[in-house]
């Protein structure tokens, strides 16, 4: 379950955001006027996040070549990296 703070909460609990961010390693959620307006995450849950979207997209790329018949057998492509070259 989301944790959901005002902003109100934010200026008056400032210390409480962090140990809530940390302790729960999800964003904590900030509204203003009960709507969303900010999401504050550790720098571990970020580093965790970017880490997810690039390998997400290095997935892509790969099913990307899949889809171009960019493709050669895997004992080839380990021969070719052992042997250091690329194609």
């Amino acid at each position: 379950m989301p944790t959901i703070k005002s902003r109100t909460d934010l200026r008056n609990n400032y210390n409480e955001i962090p140990t809530l961010c940390h302790s729960s390693s999800e964003p904590v959620f900030i509204t203003k006027n009960g709507m969303g307006d900010l999401a504050v995450m550790s720098i571990e849950t970020y580093e965790d996040l970017i880490g997810r979207f690039e390998l997400y997209g290095l997935l892509q790329e790969g099913f990307n070549d899949i889809a171009a018949g960019r493709i050669q057998p895997a004992a080839e492509a380990i021969a070719e990296i052992r042997a250091g070259r690329k194609k």
